[in-house]
């Protein structure tokens, strides 16, 4: 077997296993028998329609903060509290 160590990633041999190797068919239905399986043991969380509207919410706040940031740096550079980080 070759030293996978010293070969950049692009050029690192694939070893054909592992989920993220199989084909996407199966992947779902692997996918599918966990969704299932934890519904059937309780384990599976299903949003209520309050608490989707509460995680879309946060979501849309950490965005718009993040293009605030984004821009506010392109505009005037560094801000000091980007410095700390």
């Amino acid at each position: 077997m070759a030293d996978m160590t010293q070969a950049p990633s692009s050029e690192r041999p694939r070893s054909g296993r592992g989920f993220a190797s199989m084909d996407a068919e199966k992947q779902r239905a692997i996918s599918s028998k966990g969704g299932r399986a934890a519904h059937r043991s309780g384990n599976a969380h299903e949003f209520d329609s309050q608490q989707a509207r509460e995680a879309g919410r946060l979501g849309g706040r950490a965005r718009a903060a993040n293009a605030r940031r984004r821009m506010q740096a392109q505009n005037n550079g560094p801000t000091g509290s980007d410095l700390t980080h």
